[in-house]
């Protein structure tokens, strides 16, 4: 996919930046590089060895997205929780609360 063509990355998640909540994939194959529409992944080369890596890890959006880690038939992708990730924004709006007042 061409860079121009992707959709906007969000910069927050229910007013927090995105680079503070930790949710992105973990990877270990190759078939997400074309159904990320979002740049997450690249393919790099390794001691003659092509694999997926996540290169963009902040560029998964929205939070609580799991398409890829879907459609990976190897069960390669995982993601962290849903209940942590959420505990993790809820303590962090806590915060950009308390430095608003």
């Amino acid at each position: 996919m061409i860079e121009d063509e992707r959709p906007k990355v969000e910069d927050t998640c229910e007013g927090i930046p995105r680079n503070k909540i930790s949710w992105y994939p973990i990877v270990d194959c190759g078939k997400c590089i074309d159904y990320c529409v979002f740049g997450v992944y690249e393919f790099e080369e390794k001691a003659g060895e092509k694999r997926s890596v996540v290169k963009n890890p902040y560029n998964c959006t929205p939070v609580f997205c799991r398409g890829c880690e879907e459609i990976c038939t190897a069960g390669a992708i995982t993601h962290q929780s849903e209940e942590e990730t959420q505990k993790i924004i809820d303590k962090l709006k806590q915060s950009l609360k308390r430095e608003r007042q």
